[in-house]
């Protein structure tokens, strides 16, 4: 009976943390895009993220052309604040990431040539988007930013991997709100048919990418 009872606590808050949690899935958006647009997902060890053209991002977030300039594409992640930002993690760090709620951060990175080449080394899903879908993705992703009083991104550390930036993010992150489950957020916006609440590790991610591609037909926009 205990043990029932625990597992439905823990999917209890699993389903909760699919609709409750920031940054919450897009359903609508006033952001309007021109074309389809291939965009990728990416895994880095325990984190996946968004890899996008650079150019209407960078109209809807000005101080990332500020601080990027002509980038073709970007990379961007979400995670935990201490854990995020240290290339040298300790077991401490892992266990507050993971058991107690703590503030977040976006990681944006310049990415100077196409996405298949700069991450030969990591696994990399490539999808479609029509205007519609993307524009929902760019919503996502900027809504995923903090913002001050002056509607300012919040500089929080340089980046440890290439040409890249921590910034302030919207939402906590524990155990039901990781990265995976924001990347997953992210597909939900542009209504694939994702369980972000399930969507825990990486591996989870990248599996329903790949089953996700192998039904299409066309997974290059233009193709």
């Amino acid at each position: 009976m205990g043990m029932t009872r625990t597992i439905f606590i823990i999917f209890s808050l699993l389903l909760a943390s699919a609709c409750s949690t920031q940054p919450y899935v897009v359903k609508d958006t006033d952001i309007s895009a021109l074309e389809p647009v291939n965009v990728y997902v990416v895994r880095q060890g325990l984190h996946t993220g968004f890899v996008i053209p650079a150019a209407k991002i960078e109209s809807l977030l000005p101080q990332l052309k500020d601080r990027f300039g002509n980038s073709p594409y970007m990379e961007f992640g979400w995670g935990d604040r201490d854990y995020y930002q240290n290339e040298e993690v300790n077991s401490g760090m892992t266990l507050k990431a993971v058991f107690w709620p703590t503030p977040t951060v976006v990681r944006v990175i310049a990415i100077p040539e196409r996405p298949d080449i700069s991450f030969a080394d990591d696994e990399l899903e490539i999808l479609c988007l029509d205007k519609d879908q993307y524009a929902l993705l760019l919503a996502f992703i900027e809504s995923s930013f903090y913002k001050d009083e002056n509607s300012k991104l919040i500089k929080t550390k340089l980046g440890y991997k290439g040409d890249s930036q921590f910034y302030q993010a919207i939402g906590t992150y524990y155990l039901t709100n990781t990265c995976n489950h924001w990347t997953a957020r992210g597909l939900k916006s542009v209504e694939m048919n994702i369980s972000p609440a399930f969507k825990l590790t990486p591996a989870s991610i990248m599996s329903f990418m790949g089953r996700y591609n192998k039904t299409q037909t066309k997974q290059l926009c233009g193709s």
